[in-house]
């Protein structure tokens, strides 16, 4: 299998890939420090001689593991300084990592989906919000799984997709050879239009859809997420299959629904809503740890990147610890944004280091291509390779502009929107809503507005905004879709187990 680097061009500049043979990857890999500085023409001189690895003496491709966890916020781990949440299997996990420690992703659920799976921001694929169709990944964006399999890799998701409900845009089309999920944004919830979950659903004993047929699963709905990506996971290594596991559960999002165990460990510590919010992550937590003790067992170890992030900040509604930051989930802010971002493969670069690079979840796509060989889809990406700070988590990386947009404006007031729950990052500033300036290196709670303090920084961060919504304008295809009378997951379950709209469905 070929390995790649991307070398890193100007700001706003593609990043141009390219590969070699063995031998001239050892050249290359002694020369990379002088060549990093000779701009331009070292980039006409790598493609007349190929391709350019991971590194020289790179271990092979590992097999890669995904878990990304819903509504979970940064400060939600005790790792991270939360006094009373206890989870230890994530915290032993994260001192054997490469920690981002500003790693940064949309403000809700399907947009950073989106954004995880295509590498690119997620207005560039038409989405807009996490419902009313706006929520469908385009069918011309190339996904991840997609990518990982010119490599060779067998893909599995097992929770939430989020990117569409008609069949379409369903993950067993979109790149995953296995699919088990729920419907709609979480178990049990229903809107107009396409987005719907199965009839009657909730956190236990769920119906969830396996490769396009339900099966009605007894237990918790994360340990069974967990239990069938285990299963799956056991059938790719005795079949010596790589594999990427992407493994999504729609925990802790609301509805606060956990195993009574769980949430009895907070009782009386929080109120009842946290308890249960507590209750599922530390179920979470439990599950997490399975899956890093099977790896152990399987011998699989050393050769499985492990990424463990959450898809947006804290949830509303619920009293937390927020590590200092402003706002929460559905807000421009750090605090809707800046989530945790734990890096393990231990054949592939050390752990147990701190890395302060401006990141975000647009870098995953094109650092696993590079890291497996894999062919990175015919358009230009928002992200950038994570290679050389997983490699040295201090390496110099050249600043960058991060755009984010809350979306879900009202139908046809796209332009109008322009400028509301917006924010444009660097690495020490964000500019908020085309009105505010936050210096985060002095003030990273977001409390003073420096607007007046630093009208270059404004005149440049307002230009470049500018810029990106001009491109993405023609993208927001979602925009005026209009959804099926029924949602097609609850047409599927009626289908296969009978009932309809005006009729329960029979529950086995």
């Amino acid at each position: 299998m070929r390995t790649s680097i991307s070398f890193l061009p100007e700001r706003g500049q593609p990043c141009p890939r390219v590969s070699t043979s063995r031998f001239a990857r050892t050249w290359l890999s002694a020369l990379l420090p002088s060549l990093r500085h000779t701009g331009r023409l070292v980039v006409a001189t790598l493609a007349l001689i190929g391709h350019v690895s991971f590194a020289a003496d790179s271990p092979k491709p590992p097999n890669i593991v995904l878990v990304m966890t819903d509504d979970q916020g940064y400060g939600e781990l005790s790792f991270t300084g939360n006094p009373i949440l206890k989870t230890p299997h994530l915290d032993a996990f994260a001192t054997q990592s490469v920690r981002f420690t500003d790693f940064h992703v949309s403000p809700t659920c399907a947009p950073t989906r989106a954004s995880l799976m295509t590498g690119r921001q997620e207005f560039r694929s038409g989405v807009t919000h996490t419902i009313h169709e706006r929520e469908r990944l385009s069918l011309k964006a190339v996904t991840l799984p997609q990518v990982l399999k010119t490599d060779g890799y067998t893909t599995g998701i097992f929770g939430k997709w989020h990117l569409g409900d008609e069949d379409a845009y369903q993950p067993g089309r979109r790149g995953f050879d296995e699919v088990f999920i729920h419907g709609a944004g979480g178990i049990g919830q229903t809107y107009a239009g396409s987005c719907g979950d199965a009839p009657g659903n909730t956190y236990f004993d769920p119906a969830i859809r396996h490769n396009g047929r339900f099966v009605k699963t007894k237990g918790y709905c994360t340990d069974v997420f967990f239990a069938q990506a285990l299963q799956w996971m056991d059938a790719k290594r005795k079949a010596k299959s790589p594999f990427f596991a992407y493994i999504t559960p729609n925990a802790p999002h609301a509805p606060l629904q956990c195993p009574e165990e769980y949430s009895k460990r907070y009782a009386g510590k929080v109120d009842t809503n946290s308890a249960r919010f507590y209750g599922m992550i530390e179920n979470i937590d439990d599950n997490f740890g399975r899956l890093i003790a099977k790896l152990d067992e399987w011998g699989l170890t050393q050769d499985t990147l492990v990424i463990f992030m959450t898809d947006n900040g804290g949830t509303v509604g619920v009293k937390r610890f927020n590590a200092g930051m402003r706002a929460q989930k559905g807000t421009p802010y750090e605090g809707g944004v800046r989530v945790p971002s734990f890096w393990r493969w231990p054949a592939g670069f050390s752990g147990g280091q701190d890395c302060a690079a401006l990141t975000a979840h647009v870098d995953i796509l094109p650092t696993l291509a590079e890291i497996t060989g894999a062919k990175l889809p015919p358009v230009s990406l928002d992200g950038r390779s994570l290679v050389p700070l997983l490699k040295n988590p201090k390496a110099g990386w050249p600043d960058r502009f991060l755009f984010t947009h809350v979306g879900r404006w009202e139908k046809g007031k796209v332009e109008e929107a322009k400028f509301r729950n917006c924010a444009v990052r660097n690495e020490r500033f964000r500019f908020v809503n085309n009105q505010e300036l936050y210096d985060l290196k002095a003030d990273p709670g977001e409390r003073n507005n420096v607007l007046a303090e630093h009208p270059d920084v404004v005149t440049q961060m307002r230009a470049a905004y500018d810029r990106w919504w001009s491109e993405i304008l023609p993208a927001l295809e979602n925009e005026n879709a209009i959804g099926p009378k029924v949602n097609p997951f609850k047409a599927a379950y009626w289908k296969q187990f009978g009932g309809g709209p005006d009729a329960a469905a029979p529950r086995e």
